[in-house]
């Protein structure tokens, strides 16, 4: 009796440590596809952007139209977001540790974001030049 015990306790045992190994890891990657009518495949540049310690570093990045812009969030125990205040020009939902959102830079012009999840103190400032 007392194996069958032991070998049911370790079962569950793994059970548990598999299951909370598995909701550590979460597998979602936040990269949605970006707005139509930016700059795409013709051989735009990258610029990135680094999340990082409840900040976006730079503050302020600046590019040309057409240019892929990519934020990374490297802070592994906190999900963001990259949201225009104007809650319309570009939005990435939730941004795992880890997980990367692009943008491509279609439409000219100053835009201020924020993180929804930790609001306007986490804030940052694209300007996209014609």
């Amino acid at each position: 009796m007392k194996k069958k015990y032991f070998f049911s306790l370790c079962a569950l045992i793994s059970f548990i440590v598999i299951l909370a190994i598995s909701c550590g890891k979460s597998s979602y990657n936040s990269t949605p596809t970006p707005p139509a009518g930016g700059g795409g495949g013709g051989g735009a540049a990258a610029d990135a952007v680094s999340i990082n310690g409840m900040s976006f570093s730079p503050k302020t990045l600046t590019v040309a139209k057409g240019t892929v812009v990519k934020w990374t969030n490297n802070d592994s125990y906190s999900s963001h977001t990259v949201t225009s205040n104007d809650g319309t020009s570009f939005d990435s939902k939730t941004i795992v540790g880890g997980g990367v959102y692009s943008y491509t830079a279609s439409t000219a012009g100053t835009f201020e974001y924020h993180c929804t999840i930790h609001g306007m103190a986490m804030a940052g400032t694209l300007i996209i030049n014609p």
